[in-house]
């Protein structure tokens, strides 16, 4: 491995882990201030963490829809942090120099897992809020969907790859 490679890989493995401590705070903040808020009652809807939206008005309409939809967003962001923190992990036991290993291969499929997962609540948000706002609830929350199984997609095939290159490096030592 070149010291370019390895530069890299460690600011990377840097960054990985400032997103990860950066989408557990935010995580927990929004759990934190989404439990503030069904005991304080409709002024701390107000002021719900990470939200630019008027989800308040929602609540003032509807508790139980405002309770789904706050919930789906904190295991939005719940899965987010849990996939930071799968990458976190890669950087633990990946080596260039014998890449494809059972555990690293683990690691990228629980990731393809969890991104799918992450989708497909996306999905359930997305359509939720399209049924609420069919229904006149403004609800301007953004799932992104589309793009969180787009992601999904390319880990599920990067997560092949490696469960390849894992059977034949196995095979390759056996012969060896």
């Amino acid at each position: 491995m070149t010291k370019t490679n390895s530069t890299i890989l460690d600011i990377m493995n840097v960054l990985f882990w400032m997103a990860f401590v950066g989408l557990s705070i935010n995580a927990a903040a929004m759990l934190i201030s989404f439990g503030v808020t069904l005991f304080s009652g409709i002024d701390a809807a107000k002021n719900l963490y990470m939200t630019d939206s008027d989800l308040f008005i929602l609540y003032e309409q509807n508790k139980l829809h405002y309770i789904q939809i706050v919930s789906l967003m904190v295991v939005l962001m719940i899965l987010k942090a849990h996939i930071a923190y799968l990458v976190v992990q890669i950087f633990y036991t990946f080596n260039l120099n014998r890449p494809f290993t059972a555990k690293v291969t683990k690691l990228v499929s629980a990731i393809s897992d969890t991104a799918v997962a992450a989708g497909i609540l996306a999905i359930i948000g997305e359509q939720y809020c399209e049924r609420l706002t069919n229904r006149g609830a403004t609800i301007p929350v953004d799932w992104s969907a589309g793009e969180i199984l787009f992601f999904a997609g390319v880990l599920y095939i990067i997560a092949q790859v490696f469960k390849r290159g894992t059977e034949l490096q196995v095979e390759n030592d056996l012969t060896v």
